[in-house]
């Protein structure tokens, strides 16, 4: 009985990449995941890596799709924006089947205050509809999946930021009460949502939105980041002025220059994601928000 062809990941360095690429090893997969950068492959191996072509140039797609090792299904771990500029290697390989990840900040966002804010919103969005027109125009099957909240492996941009502050100030500054409802998931669980959506015949030209197993405060995603710090929790609450004030003079510094007040602001929204569709169609099953120091960054 010949083997599966094995599944392509693009973004295989990302959190979800590196997640995928291990289940893929468990189970016994093969994976072709690119990367910008060379990599050594072991000998042996379950990851095949290959250095993704310039998007400029057609020529540089050179792959045999008749090959039996060419990808039929593939998963894009990179934000959903940098597709496009792979749709001439997905073609060549003869993609059948192919699932991106976005984001439900296409929705979080959309009204924000924040012009860079409503920027990322309209990216996802369009991003979205160029993918679906592409995999329409070329009978392509398409999966879109859009996490809330990612964190884990100690690389988010959401709990690692909390806890470098946490780590670097001995406090953590509240807006308001922070009642805002969140509802973050592990990468390792948007992993496995990938897996399974891609195989599942339901999911067949549908987007889901995927959040986290537990529903919390703002305010209490904080505190649990102090207890897998070891730390009391310590929380300042601070009114909207003078909020407004420490982020002008914290964007000073490289590392917060996207920090703004719109941010803060949503301490206080709920942003919560019903996913019983993707339950119902691909099992999804996240596991309940409980970070530990190896999930946030040193």
């Amino acid at each position: 009985m010949p083997a599966e062809p094995p599944v392509g990941v693009l973004g295989a360095t990302s959190p979800v990449g590196e997640c995928l690429l291990a289940q893929l090893a468990q189970a016994g997969r093969q994976a072709q995941a690119y990367s910008r950068s060379p990599r050594v492959d072991p000998p042996g191996g379950a990851v095949e890596w290959r250095q993704l072509p310039d998007p400029r140039s057609r020529s540089s797609h050179a792959s045999n799709p008749e090959d039996g090792d060419s990808p039929r299904c593939w998963i894009c771990a990179a934000p959903v924006w940098v597709l496009p500029e792979h749709f001439a290697l997905l073609e060549t390989h003869q993609a059948r089947r192919v699932l991106a990840l976005s984001s439900t900040s296409r929705f979080t966002k959309q009204d924000s205050a924040d012009p860079h804010e409503n920027a990322v919103a309209r990216r996802l969005a369009d991003a979205e509809s160029r993918f679906q027109t592409w995999a329409e125009s070329r009978g392509v099957e398409w999966v879109i999946l859009r996490p809330t909240l990612i964190h884990g492996l100690g690389r988010d941009k959401n709990l690692c930021e909390i806890a470098r502050i946490i780590r670097r100030f001995g406090f953590f500054p509240l807006l308001g009460s922070a009642h805002g409802l969140r509802q973050p998931i592990h990468a390792q669980d948007v992993a496995t949502a990938c897996l399974a959506a891609l195989r599942a015949p339901a999911t067949a030209n549908r987007a889901y939105n995927i959040s986290g197993g537990s529903t919390v405060a703002y305010r209490q995603m904080v505190e649990q980041v102090f207890a897998a710090l070891g730390r009391q929790p310590h929380l300042l609450r601070v009114p909207l002025w003078a909020f407004g004030g420490a982020v002008a003079l914290i964007r000073c510094l490289p590392r917060y220059r996207h920090w703004s007040t719109a941010m803060a602001e949503r301490m206080n929204s709920d942003l919560v994601f019903d996913h019983s569709d993707a339950v119902r169609d691909f099992g999804f099953s996240p596991r309940v928000f409980a970070p530990t120091s190896e999930d946030l960054a040193r």
